[in-house]
C-alpha cells in the first residue's frame, strides 16, 4: 500500500460527485461545494440528493433484499467483503488523497489508520458472520415425543447508515461492512464535509461486483435535505448513526413513527483520571493524545482532565509544553496537528475559547488561531488550547466543545474524583492512569461510560462492544453486537 505524496491529485478535482442509486451513478439536481479546510479551496462539487432521489435508493435497496444478494450464502458475501477490502487496499493513495483533502488530517493518520482500519473492518465482519454460533434447545412435550428449537438470523432490511466528518472512511465501514455481512442493504450518507471516501467506496463496491441496490449512496445536508429523507422514510427498517447527540435526538424522533430499530453514538465530554501514582510519562504521552488527536475531533478525545493534587501543578505545566510543541500544520507538512474540518466549526470552538475567559478561565495556552502568513490562512486552523481555574458547573466543563482543547482540574481522594468524571450529561468514554491495580479495576468499573481504559487510550478491539450511555448513544457496536443489531433472530420450533 502506497501513501500519497503532494504530487498526487485529489481523485475528483473538477468533477462533481455522484451519488449512487441502484447500480447507477446519479448527477442530477442540485449540488454544493465541497471544501479543502487546510487553504479553503473548492475541491469539487457533490450532488444533493433531494426526497424524490432517496426514495429511489430506499426502494432499490428494498428490491436488492429480494434479488441476487438475498440469495446469497454467508460464506459468498463474505467473500465479496474480502475483495472489497482488498480493493481499498489496491487504491489506497486514492482513499488517503481523498480522506486528507476533506478534512486536512495528517498523513500519518489517514495512512494508518482512518484507511487501514476501513479496510480490517471488512475482513473482521466477513470473519465474524462466518463464525458466528447459532442456538438450539431440546424441550419436552407432553406427549414425550419432543420439540427442537433452533435460532436463524435474518437481515432487518433496508439500513440507513450516517456517518460523520470527523472519522469519516473509518465510521462509514465500522457500520457498512456488519449491515453487510448480515445480508441487509444499504443506504449511505457521508457528513456533507467529507464526501469523497465514500464516493471512492461506491467505485469499489461496483468494481468488485456488489449487486446493483446493495450499496446506495446519497449526499446532502441532514434537516430539509437527504438526512431528513432518508431517517424519515417508512421502508427503512433500521437506522445506524454517529453524530451529535442533539442530531440523534432529532432522528429518533423523526424515526418514532415507524418504530425503526436505531444504533446510536453520540456525543461526549469525556474524562481522564491521573492518580498521583501513575507512570507519569505514559500518562502525559496518553492524554497528549487523547486531548490532541484529530485536532481534538473525535468522540472519545477527553476534554476534562483530573490530575490528583500532588502531580497537578507538574502536569499541567508538562501538558502545557507537550501542547505548545505541537506543529500545527497541513497533510504534508510532517505536523501533529491539522485544521478543524471548516471554518464554521472553527468560530463554534472560538466561541468556546472566549466563553472559558468571560467564566474566568485561566488560558495556560493557546486560545486562538495560528497565522502561517500564507493560504493556510484561509482554512481552519486553531491553537491548541489548556484551562484551568473553571468549575464544574461552567459551561466550557459540562458541554462538549469538539476541539484541541482541556480543562485540568485538581482532585484529592478516589471517592471526589469519580463524583467528579460522572458529573455529566455524557456517557461515553474515560481514561484512567494508576499503577495501583485494585485501585485501576475498581475506578473503571464506577466510571458511567460504555468504554473505560486503564494506562491507555483509544486502544480497541473491533469483538468488544462500543456506545456510551445518557446522552452518548443507544445501543452497542463491535463483534457480536453490531452482528445482534444488524439482523433479526427467528426462533423455530420442530414437534419431533
Amino acid at each position: 500500500m502506497r501513501s500519497p505524496t503532494p504530487s498526487d491529485p485529489y481523485p475528483f478535482a473538477g468533477q462533481q460527485l455522484p451519488c449512487l442509486i441502484g447500480g447507477e451513478f446519479l448527477r442530477q439536481g442540485k449540488a454544493f461545494a465541497n471544501i479543502n479546510p487546510v487553504n479553503g479551496r473548492v475541491l469539487c462539487s457533490v450532488t444533493e440528493a433531494d426526497a424524490a432521489l432517496v426514495d429511489r435508493a430506499v426502494q432499490a435497496a428494498r428490491a436488492a433484499l429480494r434479488g441476487p444478494w438475498g440469495r446469497m450464502s454467508t460464506a459468498e458475501r463474505a467473500a465479496l467483503l474480502r475483495k472489497v477490502a482488498d480493493r481499498i487496499e489496491e487504491r489506497f493513495a486514492e482513499f488517503v488523497s481523498a480522506e486528507i483533502a476533506d478534512t486536512g488530517k495528517t498523513l500519518k493518520q489517514a495512512s494508518s489508520l482512518d484507511i487501514p482500519r476501513g479496510a480490517a473492518n471488512f475482513r473482521a465482519y466477513a470473519d465474524l458472520a462466518l463464525a458466528r454460533p447459532s442456538e438450539c434447545f431440546e424441550m419436552a412435550t407432553p406427549d414425550g415425543r419432543g420439540a427442537l428449537n433452533y435460532s436463524v438470523y435474518k437481515p432487518v432490511g433496508v439500513v440507513a447508515v450516517i456517518a460523520p466528518w470527523n472519522l469519516p472512511f473509518l465510521l462509514l465501514t465500522w457500520k457498512l461492512a456488519p449491515a453487510l455481512a448480515c445480508g441487509n442493504t444499504v443506504v449511505a450518507k457521508p457528513s456533507e464535509e467529507t464526501p469523497s471516501s465514500a464516493a471512492l467506496l461506491a467505485e469499489v463496491m461496483q468494481e468488485v461486483g456488489v449487486p446493483a441496490g446493495v450499496f446506495n449512496l446519497v449526499h446532502g445536508f441532514g434537516p430539509d435535505s437527504a438526512g431528513a429523507a432518508l431517517v424519515a422514510h417508512p421502508d427503512v427498517n433500521a437506522i445506524a448513526f454517529t453524530g451529535e447527540s442533539a442530531t440523534g435526538s432529532a432522528i429518533m424522533k423523526s424515526a418514532a413513527d415507524s418504530v425503526k430499530a436505531l444504533s446510536f453514538e453520540l456525543g461526549g465530554k469525556n474524562a481522564a483520571i491521573i492518580f498521583a501514582d501513575a507512570d507519569f510519562d505514559a500518562a502525559l504521552a496518553g492524554t497528549m493524545r487523547s486531548v490532541f488527536a484529530n485536532t481534538g475531533q473525535v468522540c472519545l478525545c477527553s476534554e476534562r482532565v483530573y490530575v490528583e493534587r500532588p502531580v497537578y501543578a507538574r502536569f499541567v505545566e508538562a501538558l502545557a509544553r507537550g501542547a505548545r510543541a505541537l506543529k500545527v500544520g497541513g497533510p504534508f507538512e510532517g505536523a501533529d496537528m491539522g485544521p478543524l474540518i471548516s471554518r464554521a466549526h472553527r468560530d463554534k470552538v472560538l466561541s468556546y475559547y472566549r466563553l472559558a475567559r468571560e467564566e474566568g478561565a485561566g488560558i495556560v495556552c493557546g486560545g486562538g488561531v495560528p497565522a502561517f502568513g500564507d493560504e493556510r490562512d484561509q482554512g481552519a486552523f486553531i491553537e491548541p488550547t489548556i484551562l484551568t481555574g473553571l468549575p464544574e458547573s461552567a459551561r466550557c466543563v459540562r458541554e462538549e466543545i469538539f476541539g484541541p482543547v482541556c480543562h485540568v482540574a485538581p482532585f484529592d481522594s478516589e471517592e471526589q474524583v469519580i463524583h467528579m468524571a460522572n458529573d455529566t450529561r455524557y456517557g461515553l468514554a474515560a481514561a484512567v492512569w494508576t499503577s495501583n491495580l485494585q485501585r485501576a479495576h475498581r475506578v473503571a468499573r464506577q466510571m458511567e461510560v460504555g468504554i473505560a481504559w486503564v494506562n491507555d487510550w483509544f486502544l480497541r478491539d473491533l469483538r468488544t462492544p462500543f456506545g456510551g450511555v445518557k446522552l452518548s448513544g443507544i445501543g452497542r457496536e463491535g463483534g457480536a453486537h453490531s452482528l445482534a443489531f444488524f439482523s433479526e433472530a427467528m426462533n423455530i420450533c420442530v414437534k419431533l
